[in-house]
């Protein structure tokens, strides 16, 4: 395997220029984790530690256009999410060459003066479409015969697969019908025409593919496939397809009991594709079946559900796979995976860290997939009273690093900063039947379990950043319950009594968990140990002395050459610069709203670094109260 591994990796060098290379080397962004591998990671030094303070706000774009109307709301929304006009973005932009592109939630997708946040061009989707919610990608083009300008490429929430001319925002009318795919063919509807299909995160460039997940149902079970496809960036053809559900014949068929394979939704990636350009692999992160709290319709470990699966970047082939959750019960998918470097026992190993919901870190050895840490095969928890249901008896658990976030709760751990905050927690308690949880306790009928890290994640779809100099892998985690309860349906199904429910307080948003809320936590992984970790943010409601709690956040953090990580997604409307070595926070400034995604840094034509961030609100029911792209650099 590893000479096939090898061979591919020197047919990969024939593609073209990867989009790290067409742009300004170590000057650019030019993908959503900076290069296809995910690491967050800028070459950049203008911006240090020692001046990091003096940034300021260099521009703002504003992205609502001055005619826009919000569509009706459904007249038995709750008040709490009436519009506010403004609506929120997930984006993370991309800038390549002095130029910023990114979606915007109002129906376009937009480039701009990377120095001044001037607009030179927007392109309106066709049909009140929306762009991927969390970015675009850049295709630099090809020297080969045929098409070769670069496009910048993107799936929509309808199905779409578009292309445009990064230069002038022009459908490409080589690619599918004047720049439009239709995804949503027959073979991945599974039989649903009317089934939810479209993308909610970038695709991964390889060459000339374009590397595509999907965002599909969550319930109920039967929908369009999740599988991965690949197509060609001149033409938009179709060059290959991966079985995320593995169909008869293929390995992993046996892990869905009968026929449970049959019709199957869910198993899908809807975060980021990585890639390593190199060795010409790209890296799957697979998320759970659906229904993803309910199984007893599809006993056994379900690959490749919550799995990361190494394929072949050129035909889609199957390489390895890691399951880091069997048989899915949680939604817990797998949101993260980053490639890295561990120095080890004497030897630089290519790795690639992946993380579930549940915030346990694997690091493997990204040619073999072999763990670099021992995983043990550990007893959980199996103890449930929903018919049917069998969940499985052990779980993968890595010797190092611990869980990043808290994964057991009891009464006792219940939040008492203040006696109002117990008090409401406790009648949250009483209203729900809410009972303790231990790490992957199975979900009930009879009462609501506290699980932890809950349906917001320990870490979420925005994963960690990758500082190879000092051997971090930084990440921002969460500690907030879901409880979490099954009913019956007519149908004979399960599905969650409340829908989605946190343990928190609604009147102040104040969990009932134990603080930290929310912590940015950095892992040493050529040890395996935490490095640092410090609470992420502030709760000024609370009284003097109690405020350092850490808050909820999305997103992820970038880190510098110069040993900064910049993040901005916790819910307290706030942007600041830490300092990797140590945790220390080095800058903090005010932002119009909490940033839904992640910022990027970059250096314009101008040579000036620049910070920015798409900054809309709108995370964990924050309001959304802003439509700007504001950009941060150091005085002239």
């Amino acid at each position: 395997m590893r000479l096939a591994l090898l061979l591919a990796g020197a047919a990969a060098l024939a593609p073209a220029l990867s989009a790290q290379a067409a742009g300004q080397a170590g000057r650019d962004w030019p993908s959503y984790g900076n290069d296809q591998g995910a690491t967050r990671h800028s070459a950049l030094k203008q911006i240090t530690p020692e001046n990091v303070s003096r940034l300021q706000v260099a521009w703002t774009y504003h992205m609502r256009p001055a005619d826009y109307v919000p569509p009706p709301l459904p007249p038995n929304m709750p008040a709490t999410f009436r519009r506010t006009g403004f609506s929120s973005s997930q984006a993370t932009p991309i800038v390549i060459d002095g130029v910023m592109y990114f979606p915007s939630p109002y129906g376009k997708v937009v480039a701009l003066d990377a120095d001044t946040g001037k607009e030179r061009w927007s392109y309106r989707l066709p049909e009140r479409d929306q762009a991927s919610t969390r970015g675009v990608q850049y295709w630099p083009g090809t020297g080969a015969k045929g098409r070769s300008r670069p496009e910048i490429v993107f799936g929509t929430r309808s199905g779409r697969l578009i292309a445009l001319d990064a230069g002038t925002g022009a459908p490409v009318p080589g690619f599918g019908e004047n720049g439009v795919v239709d995804m949503k063919t027959p073979e991945i509807m599974n039989g649903n025409p009317r089934a939810q299909y479209g993308m909610s995160g970038p695709p991964a460039i390889y060459g000339d593919l374009i590397i595509t997940g999907s965002r599909v149902q969550e319930t109920p079970s039967l929908g369009a496939k999740g599988d991965v496809r690949a197509w060609d960036a001149r033409s938009g053809k179709l060059v290959w397809t991966f079985h995320t559900v593995p169909q008869p014949g293929e390995k992993g068929h046996e892990t869905w009991e009968g026929d449970s394979w049959k019709g199957r939704s869910g198993v899908n990636v809807w975060t980021q594709i990585v890639v390593d350009e190199k060795r010409g692999i790209a890296y799957l992160p697979v998320a759970a079946p659906s229904f993803d709290r309910w199984g007893g319709d599809r006993k056994g470990d379900n690959l490749y559900g919550n799995s990361i699966v190494a394929v072949d970047a050129n035909n889609g082939k199957y390489l390895w796979h890691f399951q880091v959750v069997h048989h899915d019960i949680w939604d817990v998918d797998l949101p993260a995976a980053t490639l890295i470097d561990v120095k080890k026992d004497g030897r630089t190993i290519p790795a690639i860290a992946v993380m579930s919901k549940m915030a346990i870190m694997f690091m493997l050895d990204r040619v073999t997939g072999k763990p670099i840490y021992d995983v043990t095969e550990t007893p959980v928890p199996t103890d449930t009273d929903v018919p049917g249901e069998a969940p499985s008896p052990t779980q993968p658990i890595p010797s190092a690093p611990p869980p990043l976030t808290r994964l057991s709760f009891e009464m006792a751990d219940m939040a008492a900063i203040t006696p109002e905050l117990k008090e409401r927690c406790q009648k949250l308690v009483d209203e729900y039947h809410i009972v303790p949880s231990k790490m992957f306790q199975p979900l009930r009928a009879d009462s609501a379990v506290a699980f932890f890290p809950g349906s917001l994640g320990g870490i979420d779809y925005g994963g960690g950043a990758f500082d190879p100099r000092r051997g971090l892998y930084i990440t921002n985690v969460n500690s907030l319950a879901s409880p979490q309860q099954l009913a019956k349906q007519a149908d004979g199904s399960w599905d969650l009594a409340r829908g989605y429910v946190y343990f928190m307080d609604r009147e102040t948003r104040t969990p009932c968990g134990p603080p930290p809320w929310g912590e940015l936590v950095a892992v040493d992984v050529n040890s395996g140990r935490i490095a640092w970790r410090r609470p992420l943010g502030t709760t000024d409601s609370l009284p003097e002395g109690k405020r350092d709690t850490g808050r909820l956040s999305s997103g992820a953090p970038i880190v510098t050459a110069t040993g900064l990580a910049f993040f901005g997604s916790t819910d307290e409307n706030k942007m600041r610069a830490f300092d990797t070595r140590t945790g220390e926070i080095r800058w903090t400034a005010p932002l119009p709203a909490a940033i839904y995604g992640s910022p990027v840094t970059y250096a314009g034509k101008s040579g000036r670094q620049y910070v920015a961030a798409v900054d809309t609100g709108g995370f964990n029911g924050t309001p959304v109260s802003s439509d700007a792209v504001i950009a941060f650099a150091l005085p002239k």
